[in-house]
């Protein structure tokens, strides 16, 4: 019997996602689309401290199965939950650095526990055992958990080709010392393969940094060590809009741009994936009239500065425009919780509306949104061009700032917040109006509309994006048979 189901070519996938809420959110759309389309099976794995905080603000019991329903419309999805060496009520944000030097040294060791429990009782029990490990690409150890436990090894990339290939090709840019050199070159780099030229300013952040041996720093060159061993790397980016890049990654190793992965229709799916507590925007934008309200968020984890709040808040007065601004409590720091200017929520009255967080794929496809005031966050660019939703940007940390060159420089769909160094209300009002109204802005909106068919054409029946996780699948499939003979 066992023989016979190590011959099952069915592909029973661990899906772990980086433990942070831009990459959880793929992860599990691809799961679903993995299960609903290809009939995978998959036992996808949170951190516990992920999962407390989806289950909390979803259903306030802290302890439901996340997948329950996706299972009830038929699709073979388990759940389990792991460790990530911290409490629960470890301030995860808060002690970033420490938060990182377990994922880097500790984690692994909770992965290895789970996969051989996995492993093991799939054989055992079910008769169809686990095949495959697709895990986000910034893990330090796919590779060793792959190679223990006989798997095919996935890298599952959440975010742009163009940063993929920058942190790829690390080499380079040190033998180049465009990156830890004692005084880093700031001439245009031109040396990356699929990568035309870039300049040293839209590099990620950690690529910027004088300080090179954080734990964030060996995460990036563990991971990008590993990630050259891997079977497969699959992309949330579409070909069409990053051909190059993505040709010469596929060169060195076999490379599918599978993107956008959002949920079937475009709407909250059955699985619940915020890690906060969301308020209720509709009925409030329902009585805005349509493409005049901006709205502006800066994602789940990155943080600003006082000033840059106020000098945005002040801005948005000043515009007089209509807006929907996601403020998280911590979007400063933990300890700075007043950081709004003095009697700003009086002097904005009934046209504008502060909320902790939000359904972002609620807000940005409801018709009175005309504009996005963004951090630059993949999920945000890609929803916001599926929605015909111009962007206005600033950045603030890591890829954000190389999805901003993307956004503004190469494909012309969004313009830059701040053009100076520091933030100024008076720059802010004229970027706002600029955004929202005139002849810039209908350029950028055909453009973005443009950019939006691209989008949808690649996942039609017969679009590249398609075609690619097919392609994956097939060549997945024979893998795996190949390892059963």
């Amino acid at each position: 019997m066992e023989k016979n189901c190590r011959k099952n070519e069915k592909i029973h996938a661990i899906m772990i996602p980086y433990p942070l809420q831009g990459h959880v959110i793929p992860f599990v759309n691809l799961a679903i689309k993995l299960a609903a389309n290809y009939s995978f099976t998959i036992t996808f794995i949170n951190t516990q401290s992920v999962h407390h905080q989806i289950s909390i603000n979803n259903s306030g019991t802290g302890s439901d199965d996340i997948f329950a329903g996706a299972r009830e419309s038929g699709l073979d999805i388990r759940y389990r939950t792991i460790s990530d060496g911290f409490p629960l009520s470890f301030n995860r944000s808060l002690n970033h650095d420490q938060f990182m030097e377990g994922i880097l040294h500790v984690f692994s060791a909770h992965v290895d526990e789970i996969v051989g429990e996995i492993v093991q009782l799939s054989e055992k029990e079910n008769c169809l055992p686990v095949n495959c490990l697709i895990v986000d690409t910034f893990f330090v150890w796919p590779s060793i958990i792959a190679d223990k436990y006989d798997l095919v090894n996935v890298s599952f990339w959440t975010e742009p080709a163009l940063v993929l290939t920058l942190y790829y090709h690390l080499d380079l840019l040190k033998q180049n010392s465009h990156f830890a050199s004692q005084d880093n070159r700031i001439d245009t780099i031109d040396y990356i393969p699929g990568v035309p030229s870039i300049d040293p300013k839209d590099l990620m952040s950690y690529l910027k940094s004088s300080d090179i041996w954080t734990p964030v720093h060996q995460i990036i060159y563990k991971s990008f060590t590993d990630v050259k061993k891997a079977d497969f790397i699959i992309c949330n980016t579409i070909n069409e809009l990053e051909p190059e890049t993505i040709s010469a990654i596929h060169k060195k190793q076999p490379t599918y741009a599978i993107g956008p992965i959002f949920p079937r229709g475009f709407t909250k799916g059955p699985v619940a994936t915020s890690m906060l507590a969301e308020s209720d925007c509709i009925q409030w934008l329902n009585s805005k009239p349509e493409r005049s309200i901006l709205y502006i968020s800066f994602g789940s984890y990155a943080h600003t500065t006082k000033h840059d709040i106020v000098e945005i808040a002040n801005g948005l007065l000043l515009s007089g425009l209509g807006f929907i601004w996601v403020l998280r409590p911590d979007i400063v720091s933990s300890d700075d919780t007043d950081f709004l200017p003095e009697k700003f929520l009086e002097n904005v009255g009934s046209g504008g509306l502060v909320v902790p967080w939000c359904s972002q794929i609620d807000v940005i496809s409801h018709p009175s949104i005309g504009g996005f005031l963004t951090h630059c966050g993949w999920n945000s660019i890609l929803e916001s061009i599926w929605c015909a939703v111009p962007l206005l940007c600033y950045p603030l940390l890591t890829d954000q700032f190389t999805n901003r060159k993307l956004v503004v420089d190469d494909w012309k769909v969004g313009i830059n917040l701040c053009d100076e160094e520091e933030i100024t209300k008076d720059e802010v009002t004229k970027k706002m109006n600029t955004l929202m109204d005139g002849k810039e802005s209908e350029e950028t909106r055909k453009e973005i509309k443009r950019i939006k068919t691209v989008l949808e054409d690649s996942l039609g029946l017969n679009g590249s994006s398609e075609r690619n996780l097919k392609e994956f699948v097939e060549k997945l499939e024979t893998k795996v048979k190949r390892i059963n003979e």
